[in-house]
């Protein structure tokens, strides 16, 4: 379990995360079809169709076991439900993955502090893991707090006699004060035992320190140091937390495969409600490890997770201690935080869809929010916010802005590309492109109420954001456009291809403006549902004038298709 208070780093960089999600169900013809997507790993995709009867009992089309993704996690109990197998299992249940447990110790301890620790019998750690091992098929096993040595070599032995696909090692034994909780015998039993078996070990900077022998480790050439050094003594992955780093600004996180190093930075977030957030990444990377996800994947969502669990959370208050837990399914804010949401997507929302562009609001003076409250006010009827030279904490403001101005008219407002930017801001959703994150890990990331759009070329793409959960798709460039290099147009003919081939709805993009956008929305396909346009409105001294114009153009050409 997790005594570290320390502010979680997280990665903002997320092109490149896991391949496998869960991909729901479809319906047709009364028949639900559920395609139930198991256990996942690299050469493997075992997977089984259920189709629901007239009485709701479910008929499988062949008799194979469903292998569920399966976390075993090896740790102590926190009274608080903080931290320890309590954060495990929420942190499972809400990245979709069965967790069991197997209780090392038994804490009293609330948000003040821990008041006793009653240590499970050794006997019984090894009669529940091998209960769980022997019958239960357990893809990655997690460990929080080992308290002896003994339990430790337990666990050795048992992974020896049940291997698993990975090991997990969050090395809890050292608290925020400082206060060491393992003694020698353990320490030493974490070098010699755990560390070679291990496919990743996450410590903090104290952990860290009491694995390298007292190490002082302050820097972040220090951290990078540390996790070379504990990368030589066996753990295959090394990701050194640096989130209570003296001195410094952002968060910083070190990750090391064995090759290569990787410095993974975001601003810090301000709370209280710290408690746990050592055991639920660790978690978070054991379950994304049972999905079938590469380490750095792995990695990379965990540290999103968290960061996003952690920002919603800043404000809930759950005990009169100074370090509270945090809601890791995002639920208990639920009566207000909704309040002003875009609930459902509605298509209609394509019809003027405006993308801002900060080269072009520089080149007239315009910030950001001026900009987009002025085409909303000229019909802009949905808005992205695409800026690519902006910090990220800059960006996150300028969104937040952005987005009462665009609720405040009914409009939604999504972000283009950066998932952590929609998650920080609670966008409506995020548009992203045939380079960035799948559509369906945004999907899994962002919930089934936000709005996901993805830009597509050809058929084969636009079937493919369809089944990824996708609520529309972006076809373009419609004609050629300087606001991005290299990109490849379709035309009209093109463009009606995909919307005939397309079963979502869709916005056509790309070099469109008050003088060609008529003939755009004359292709006649019910499923166009609109125009997005950057220049056409943006790169002008009154975005007012230009939005209001073009919305006349096109109402008028939808009102001759009718």
């Amino acid at each position: 379990m997790a005594y570290d208070a320390q502010f979680l780093s997280t990665s903002l960089s997320f092109h490149s995360l896991y391949k496998s999600v869960p991909q729901g169900f479809r319906q047709s013809k009364g028949l639900i079809l559920l395609l139930v997507n198991s256990r996942i790993n690299r050469n493997k995709h075992t997977g089984i169709f259920m189709e629901m009867q007239g009485n709701g009992s479910p008929t499988t089309s062949n008799q194979s076991t469903i292998n569920i993704p399966h976390v075993l996690t090896v740790a102590g109990s926190d009274s608080g439900a903080g931290a320890g197998i309590q954060a495990d299992l929420k942190a499972c249940a809400a990245r979709g993955v069965y967790c069991s447990t197997v209780i090392t110790a038994i804490t009293a301890q609330n948000t003040v502090g821990v008041q006793g620790v009653n240590v499970v019998p050794e006997d019984f750690v090894a009669e529940q893991m091998k209960s769980v091992l022997s019958d239960m098929h357990v893809d990655v096993v997690k460990t929080g707090m080992l308290p002896s040595i003994g339990i430790v070599k337990i666990l050795h032995q048992h992974l020896r006699e049940y291997p698993v696909r990975a090991l997990v090692v969050d090395p809890v034994m050292v608290s925020t004060s400082g206060d060491v909780l393992a003694g020698p015998s353990v320490l030493a039993g974490f070098r010699e035992e755990l560390l070679p078996m291990a496919n990743i070990i996450t410590p903090n900077l104290k952990e860290a320190s009491a694995l390298l022998d007292g190490v002082k480790i302050k820097t972040v050439s220090d951290m990078r140091s540390a996790a070379k050094l504990l990368h030589d003594k066996g753990a295959r992955n090394v990701l050194v937390k640096g989130g209570d780093l003296p001195d410094s600004l952002d968060a910083v996180d070190i990750f090391f495969d064995g090759e290569h190093l990787y410095e993974l930075r975001s601003s810090r977030i301000k709370t209280r409600n710290t408690h746990g957030t050592g055991c639920t990444l660790a978690s978070c990377i054991a379950a994304e490890l049972a999905k079938g996800a590469s380490m750095l994947e792995a990695v990379k969502v965990a540290k999103c997770f968290v960061e996003t669990a952690l920002d919603y959370s800043k404000e809930i208050f759950i005990g009169n201690g100074p370090q509270g837990p945090f809601d890791h399914l995002m639920k208990l804010k639920s009566n207000t935080h909704n309040s002003g949401r875009q609930v459902r997507f509605n298509p209609s929302d394509l019809f003027l869809y405006a993308v801002t562009d900060s080269g072009m609001n520089r080149r007239w003076g315009h910030s950001i929010s001026d900009a987009v409250k002025a085409a909303v006010q000229g019909g802009a009827t949905i808005v992205q916010l695409r800026e690519k030279d902006i910090e990220t904490r800059d960006f996150v403001e300028a969104a937040k802005s952005c987005l009462q101005i665009c609720r405040a008219h009914g409009v939604p407002l999504l972000i283009n590309d950066r998932i952590d930017v929609a998650l920080a801001c609670d966008a409506d959703g995020v548009h992203i492109g045939q380079s960035d994150m799948p559509a369906h890990t945004a999907r899994a990331l962002l919930g089934p109420e936000k709005i996901i759009g993805v830009s597509c070329k050809t058929p084969e793409q636009a079937e493919q954001a369809w089944i990824a959960g996708a609520d529309y798709i972006g076809c373009g460039g419609v004609y050629p456009t300087n606001t991005k290099a290299n990109n490849l147009t379709v035309g009209l003919d093109g463009l009606k291809t995909v919307c005939l081939a397309s079963k979502l709805p869709v916005v056509a993009i790309g070099g469109i403006k008050v003088s060609n956008a008529r003939p755009v929305m004359e292709i006649g396909v019910p499923n166009l549902k609109g125009v997005a346009v950057v220049s056409a409105i943006f790169d002008s001294e009154c975005v007012l004038t230009e939005t209001r114009k073009l919305h006349a153009v096109l109402t008028e050409a939808t009102a001759a298709l009718k």
